[in-house]
């Protein structure tokens, strides 16, 4: 809005020529949505508490200390995180659009669904049925939306393999299904101690605000040989939003926290992720850079899958976090590893962008 505002002032008003640098922006975009969830957090945490705190399950480890915390809390980041978007972003973008669509239709759904346990006092919420029926529809919404984009042409660009980029065409559209679906439901299984699923998102947010813009810059798409995306600059800006949202929520949400995320904020964060890889080319490299949600997923399928095979149980809880809490490490302990092997993935997966 403000740039659509004051951009053509810039020829008249010199000072407004800053607006259009997408860099600034960006950075604009991170401070207001940081400022944003300091000045609701306090807030937004006594309405949630007046609904009541979210049910906790009978099994698994002992977390009684957490039991009347409210949830919802993802509210926070996306409220800062859609009027930061909307104030800095220019507003023309098909690609910030549809990653935008996408994580607020996510988040109505996490939030119909976060509200329902809450109401009932249950830990059961929408069937799972019916929230991969919605996550399926806004995904293939969204694809198709990609999918018929006029400078879309099918490509699968490959980590490590410059040249090898095969051509898929229309079977692209589940394959970005899949992966929108894959990464809202992987950040859900993560989130499951104070803190630890907002730090690998923050993460992942800081690498794709480097790959948006590259994508979004003609130049450094050539020179790094990534797909350019007309548009996907602006995905900086959403990024950027999203780092300072999610570093407002951290504050409220370090250990002890006084709220959780909930579905409301774990599935659109992965939904967000999921679509802006879809939507710059690099569905395989989110394999790379949220690697943590890939691996606390893997260890769900594994241990049910184990357990059904042979009957006995890989690990001593699934999701992996709860496997490590169950060997006596300290929540805060678990939590600040898991960011460090965030970012040693991120550095992986932005270093394989010259290692072609």
């Amino acid at each position: 809005m403000l740039y659509h505002l004051l951009v053509p002032f810039a020829e008249t008003f010199g000072a407004f020529n800053v607006f259009r640098y997408i860099t600034f922006r960006t950075a604009a975009a991170a401070l207001t949505a940081l400022f944003l969830s300091f000045l609701l957090g306090p807030w937004l945490i006594r309405r949630l508490a007046a609904l009541g705190g979210q049910p906790l399950r009978e099994i698994g480890p002992d977390h009684d200390h957490k039991r009347g915390t409210p949830t919802m809390g993802g509210l926070l980041i996306l409220l800062s995180l859609l009027v930061s978007v909307l104030l800095w972003a220019d507003l023309g973008s098909r690609a910030l659009w549809t990653v935008l669509g996408v994580t607020l239709g996510y988040g109505l759904l996490g939030f119909a669904d976060d509200y329902r346990k809450v109401r009932e006092g249950s830990s059961a919420g929408i069937s799972a049925r019916g929230k991969l029926f919605w996550q399926c529809l806004l995904a293939l919404a969204a694809a198709l939306l990609i999918y018929t984009d006029p400078g879309f042409d099918g490509e699968l660009q490959v980590p490590f393999f410059k040249e090898f980029t095969p051509q898929l065409g229309l079977l692209y559209v589940p394959l970005a299904v899949l992966v929108i679906v894959a990464a809202s439901n992987a950040v859900n299984l993560t989130d499951g101690l104070d803190g630890l699923a907002i730090g690998p998102v923050m993460i992942a947010a800081g690498t794709f605000l480097l790959l948006g813009y590259a994508a979004g810059h003609v130049v450094i798409a050539d020179y790094l040989a990534v797909k350019s995306v007309p548009g996907s600059g602006q995905l900086a800006i959403f990024c950027g939003a999203l780092i300072g949202g999610g570093l407002g929520f951290l504050w409220f949400n370090s250990y002890p926290a006084q709220l959780f995320m909930g579905d409301v904020g774990a599935l659109a964060l992965g939904g967000a992720l999921g679509t802006m890889a879809v939507v710059i080319r690099q569905e395989i490299l989110l394999a790379v850079i949220g690697g943590v949600f890939v691996i606390e997923t893997l260890s769900v399928m594994l241990q049910v899958a184990s357990f059904r095979l042979t009957g006995k149980r890989l690990f001593l809880m699934a999701p992996l976090h709860h496997h490590f809490e169950k060997l006596g490490w300290a929540e805060q302990k678990i939590v600040v590893r898991f960011w460090i092997v965030s970012i040693v993935l991120a550095l992986a997966a932005l270093s394989s962008l010259k290692l072609r």
